[in-house]
């Protein structure tokens, strides 16, 4: 124990590296907080020779940092747009039917570069440009897609 008292700041330092080091193996951010605290206990030991005071310090930033600090940052890196995956990310993706479909006979269509059994509610002939409404199984439930009318736009004087 005299050991410690003797070479306090650097025995928060090694404290610190070690939460450092932990944090990199478990990234919840848990560890990097109280790494932080103890950095504040080293910058203590370093104005004082306390160890009481020096631990309080690196407790109370500890907390702090556990308290303010970390929800707001794990939630900003945690964060982000919602991913979707396998068929999920193909439903409002553009087609063209490449065998015609009607509501009795499914037929085909060429959806992000693979050719898929498609049905829908009308009748599609070969090239018109659909959308994906849903994924159900293997087929593709199609849409005749709605491109924005061409506007009209005029120059002013």
């Amino acid at each position: 124990m005299d050991w410690i008292g003797e070479h306090l700041w650097q025995t928060w330092l090694g404290v610190a590296i070690l939460f450092t080091i932990a944090e990199m193996f478990s990234l919840d951010l848990f560890l990097a907080m109280l790494a932080v605290g103890a950095l504040a206990g080293m910058g203590t030991a370093l104005a004082t020779d306390s160890v009481v005071l020096s631990a309080l310090v690196a407790s109370g930033v500890s907390v702090a940092m556990l308290a303010v600090v970390r929800p707001s940052l794990a939630r900003r890196l945690h964060g982000g747009p919602e991913l979707s995956f396998g068929n999920a990310r193909l439903i409002g993706l553009p087609a063209v039917v490449t065998e015609p479909i009607t509501s009795l006979h499914p037929g085909r269509v060429r959806l992000d570069g693979e050719i898929w059994t498609a049905s829908a509610d009308d009748p599609l002939e070969i090239g018109e440009q659909v959308e994906v409404v849903a994924i159900l199984g293997a087929t593709a439930h199609v849409r005749p897609r709605t491109l924005p009318a061409p506007t009209d736009e005029k120059e002013i004087p």
